[in-house]
């Protein structure tokens, strides 16, 4: 096992890179350094030509709970033209040109960007206790990591817009119904069996392999280039705002927001 970067651990088995979430005691919430790790152990996995293909998944009772917001509230955000800098703004990139194929194992809670990073892998596995939430509206933000658009593809306008605008959490079983997970399995047998089936993939052609990835991902890929730029720069704004100040504020203080004077 190695550790790439605070709260984030990687290993190499039988062709399969592991890419695990190591912050339990915090449901594994991103903090920026973990979003650095993240890019960085991606960038790992594509650059090994031992590895062909790559697995992520949590330790403790959750895969991610979202964002540490206490971490991004003390963020010195950059200008809006040089959103590439940011941490996140690397492992966009790295998620975005991955031609090895990922495969994300779910359980427990996966909020935020717990819920969003999965849409742009390849293949997700959950298990039946996984709970997904798609919160960013409640907090005064909005959607990223493409989400706006790779999700009403994958499920239609009026159920993504649903999913965005109440921000409810959904179970695994509804998550299969929708096309946003591939299966589920029981939790004790969630990573062996995920595991095994990316040691399936490495067994394949590999060149075949990433090239129907290439192919199935074309047309979206050059779409999410630019939106993904364009919601990172409203996510900043958004984060910065007053909604998400008060939105914050009630979090930390475990009270009801209010939004009344906001128009």
């Amino acid at each position: 096992m190695i550790i790439l970067a605070e709260h984030i651990l990687t290993k190499t088995e039988d062709k399969v890179f592991h890419i695990i979430l190591n912050r339990p005691s915090k449901k594994n919430a991103l903090t920026r350094a973990m979003y650095r790790g993240l890019g960085d152990a991606f960038k790992a996995a594509e650059t090994d030509k031992n590895v062909m293909v790559t697995l992520m998944y949590g330790n403790g009772d959750s895969f991610c709970a979202g964002n540490d917001l206490k971490d991004f509230q003390d963020v010195e955000y950059i200008t809006e033209s040089k959103t590439e800098e940011r941490p996140a703004a690397a492992l966009t990139k790295w998620l975005l040109g991955a031609k090895k194929p990922i495969i994300v194992a779910i359980h427990g809670y996966a909020v935020g960007i717990g819920s969003t990073m999965p849409l742009n892998c390849d293949l997700i596995y959950a298990s039946e206790d996984a709970k997904f939430q798609f919160p960013f509206t409640s907090l005064g933000l909005v959607p990223e990591f493409g989400s706006t658009f790779i999700l009403p593809e994958l499920v239609g306008k009026f159920r993504a817009a649903e999913l965005f605008f109440l921000g409810d959490f959904f179970t695994a079983e509804e998550a299969v119904k929708i096309g946003m997970v591939n299966k589920i399995f029981p939790k004790e047998e969630l990573i062996e069996k995920v595991t095994n089936i990316a040691k399936s993939l490495a067994e394949k052609p590999p060149k075949a392999l990433r090239s129907t990835k290439e192919l199935i991902n074309k047309y979206h890929k050059s779409i999410l280039e630019n939106l993904k730029q364009e919601e990172a720069i409203e996510f900043r704004r958004r984060l910065v705002s007053p909604e998400a100040q008060e939105a914050f504020s009630a979090f930390f203080s475990k009270r009801k927001p209010d939004f009344s004077k906001f128009d």
